[in-house]
């Protein structure tokens, strides 16, 4: 864990103060049961706690990592290989989302509907690791009006903004005095 990673906790890094992280956490998880239930797809027990520990923190995981999260005292680890197939699923039905720059996953806290082709805007704060993640119609407009006017036809467009979070900004600010 960096300096700046304890500094504060990742749940508020792009949420206002009035942010509930287990309320947050907890709806990403009836978000897959239902959308499971209404997919006839199976939310497992492993399925389910790899995403509830994706959903412990918003700043993102490797397979590895989520793995020692799994991990409890006593218990076997589960298999690098199980963890995969069940980011896999997660990815597959948009409950996760996957971190190209830091090879690593987030639960996914935002309904994206039917147009799985909305482009995701993750905004990555580079002193904490924390991760939010945006989503705008008009965006998503212009992306297509460009994608179009190419040729070109995206698969799962995501776009990677690095940067300063709020929270690490204002911990500076109050260092500085």
């Amino acid at each position: 864990m960096t300096q700046a990673h304890a500094t504060h906790d990742h749940a508020d890094a792009f949420a206002g103060p009035d942010h509930d992280h287990h309320v947050c956490a907890r709806d990403v998880i009836a978000r897959a049961e239902a959308l499971c239930a209404a997919r006839g797809a199976r939310l497992t027990e492993i399925r389910r706690r790899v995403l509830e520990a994706l959903a412990a923190d918003h700043a993102p995981a490797g397979a590895y990592e989520v793995i020692e999260r799994l991990a409890k005292d006593g218990e076997r680890r589960p298999a690098p290989i199980t963890v995969y197939r069940a980011l896999d699923f997660l990815l597959a039905h948009g409950f996760a989302h996957r971190i190209e720059s830091r090879n690593a996953f987030v639960a996914c806290s935002h309904d994206h509907g039917p147009d799985a082709r909305q482009p995701v805007v993750f905004l990555i704060c580079e002193r904490c690791g924390a991760v939010g993640e945006a989503a705008t119609p008009k965006l998503g407009a212009a992306l297509d009006e460009l994608t179009k006017a190419a040729g070109f036809r995206p698969r799962a467009p995501v776009i990677e903004i690095a940067g300063d979070c709020a929270h690490c900004r204002a911990a500076e600010g109050a260092h500085e005095d």
